[in-house]
């Protein structure tokens, strides 16, 4: 499929091509963000054309555009740096004009980035995408493009990022998963707490893992380092656990604190599954009310692994998954978080 062939189009449409982004798409983008969003989507940048040229040009974002001949922004999707690893791009930030919905321009875009422009950009070694579960048509792409489902964020999303569009009523999840475009087989560790629901997941994807059990204790003396960063709109803090140390459960309450100052409703923890002791700490998570999320390939170059504890009440039963690994998956998280409510400080 070329990315560039013209569809026969419905009367009052024009016919469109999918590109790399070019410099003269920004206020195209903008107006986009605008018709589909309105004000309300968190990412302030697609709001702000020279910052979307500056992120296109430092490689931090690349987007990937549907246009008319006239030069209309119908539709975009992005590659994006948003893990700890640099080699390891996300897939997301999609949308289509409402009028172009049924014209397979989405499918366009993600033909062309997944087949044509990956491929293509030797410094990607993985990409993964959070599909929302409020319907599942963003979920066909998965099996479509050859990506392995590995973890469920539970009210990711808040509602008020569909008002426009009113098509969710509380927040909302996302089903990440993964496709890997450059193998890097490695060694990891697995929680005693989740062995069995890790290696159904491992079992699945497309690079090699060398699994052992996470039974070391944490070295006398070993330090913590872990950052944070809080989406205000979203309400969410997610904590990056680089290294795991004796002074774990200070160093999460500290950030803990700061992140309900600052009103977070939705706390994520990113372990390291490269470190021996990641069991011991997983523990304590969930003794502090946190439960499973899934697994992160190479999201510290090596495997990461998602913990997550919400103050605010889920809606399991508004989650609409397409397949039956991902309802699997769900039945799994609900459980853990029903375990979860029990262990709450």
């Amino acid at each position: 499929m070329k990315s560039d062939q013209d569809k026969v189009m419905p009367p009052g449409q024009e016919s469109f091509t999918v590109e790399y982004f070019r410099p003269e798409d920004a206020e195209g983008i903008v107006r986009l963000f605008h018709a589909v969003y309105g004000e309300h989507y968190p990412i302030r940048l697609f709001y702000d054309p020279a910052a979307i040229i500056a992120a296109n040009r430092d490689g931090r974002y690349y987007s990937i555009v549907a246009r008319t001949a006239s030069g209309e922004v119908i539709g975009v999707n992005h590659l994006y740096l948003s893990s700890p690893c640099k080699s390891l791009y996300e897939s997301g930030v999609g949308l289509v004009l409402k009028e172009y919905r049924n014209t397979g321009a989405n499918t366009r875009m993600l033909q062309y980035l997944y087949e044509e422009f990956v491929p293509r950009k030797e410094n990607i070694e993985e990409v993964f995408g959070e599909a929302v579960c409020n319907h599942p048509y963003m979920q066909k792409a998965i099996t479509a493009f050859h990506y392995v489902e590995t973890a469920i964020e539970v009210a990711l999303m808040p509602a008020e990022a569909y008002t426009k569009e009113k098509s969710a009523a509380g927040r909302v999840a996302t089903l990440t998963a993964f496709r890997c475009y450059r193998p890097k087989p490695h060694r990891i560790f697995l929680p005693a707490a989740y062995d069995e629901t890790l290696r159904r997941i491992y079992g699945r994807l497309d690079d090699a893992r060398d699994l052992r059990p996470s039974a070391a204790k944490i070295p006398a003396g070993a330090a913590t380092r872990a950052a944070m960063e809080i989406f205000d709109f979203a309400r969410v803090a997610r904590i990056a656990v680089h290294d795991i140390g004796e002074d774990f459960q200070g160093c999460l309450s500290g950030l803990e604190d700061r992140g309900r100052e600052k009103n977070a409703v939705i706390f994520q923890v990113w372990v390291n599954l490269t470190t021996p002791w990641v069991g011991e700490v997983v523990e304590i998570l969930r003794d502090r009310g946190y439960f499973f999320g899934g697994a992160l390939p190479r999201w510290f170059d090596g495997d990461g692994m998602l913990m997550q504890r919400l103050l605010c009440p889920p809606d399991f039963e508004g989650i609409v998954l397409e397949s039956d690994f991902a309802k699997e998956l769900l039945q799994v998280i609900q459980r853990d978080w029903q375990r979860a409510q029990a262990a709450k400080i």
